[in-house]
């Protein structure tokens, strides 16, 4: 792994580091020492930027929440009526499960649902996780369903996303691949999108 330059070596360097190692190892392998030799530095640099691990922590979370969900949502949101956005989020969420599994982003999620009883990640993952069901639940309003009906819906496309990822990690083999995937995700998509009878 290439170490960054101690002279360029910033809190943005820390965080992407501790993101990796979430992604690799959980919760517990966001450590002070293992990073700083990861990214050719001292601990003092750590301790420059945080302090303490807890600090680093928040830091990276903070950092997944805006990276996988809010700008994400921001960037759906740009795009056309309900139906449009509701595709194009829900086919963000499904392609990026392959991809993600491959730069950690799936680990990522499937590192802090293992660490939900850590208080720092519990808070973390309530909030992404309300924001996520809001913003699936109003997509569906405003396709027609009620309130009720919308929020099961916006739950089962939820729960079919992070079953997906643990997929993708767990057992990749049993998902399709290439175009097949395409078309899996195409067909998922539009079962969840159907809301008439």
């Amino acid at each position: 792994m290439a170490k960054v330059k101690r002279e360029s070596l910033g809190r943005s360097d820390w965080v992407e580091a501790g993101l990796k190692a979430l992604a690799r190892g959980g919760v517990p392998a966001v450590a002070v020492e293992p990073l700083a030799k990861e990214l050719g530095a001292t601990k003092g640099s750590f301790y420059w930027h945080f302090a303490d691990r807890n600090a680093l922590l928040e830091a990276i979370l903070e950092r997944w929440e805006q990276r996988d969900t809010e700008l994400v949502i921001a960037a759906i949101d740009e795009t056309g009526d309900a139906t449009t956005r509701l595709r194009a989020l829900l086919r963000v969420a499904f392609t990026s499960v392959l991809a993600n599994s491959a730069d950690g982003r799936g680990s990522v999620e499937l590192a802090l649902q293992a660490s939900a009883a850590h208080p720092l990640v519990a808070a973390t993952l309530d909030r992404v996780t309300a924001r996520r069901l809001g913003q699936l639940t109003a997509l569906f309003v405003a396709l027609g369903l009620s309130p009720s009906a919308a929020r099961d819906r916006g739950l089962l496309a939820y729960t079919a996303f992070l079953g997906h990822v643990q997929l993708a990690h767990a057992t990749p083999e049993l998902l399709p691949k290439g175009r097949a995937y395409s078309a899996h995700v195409n067909r998922t998509v539009e079962a969840l999108v159907r809301v008439g009878s």
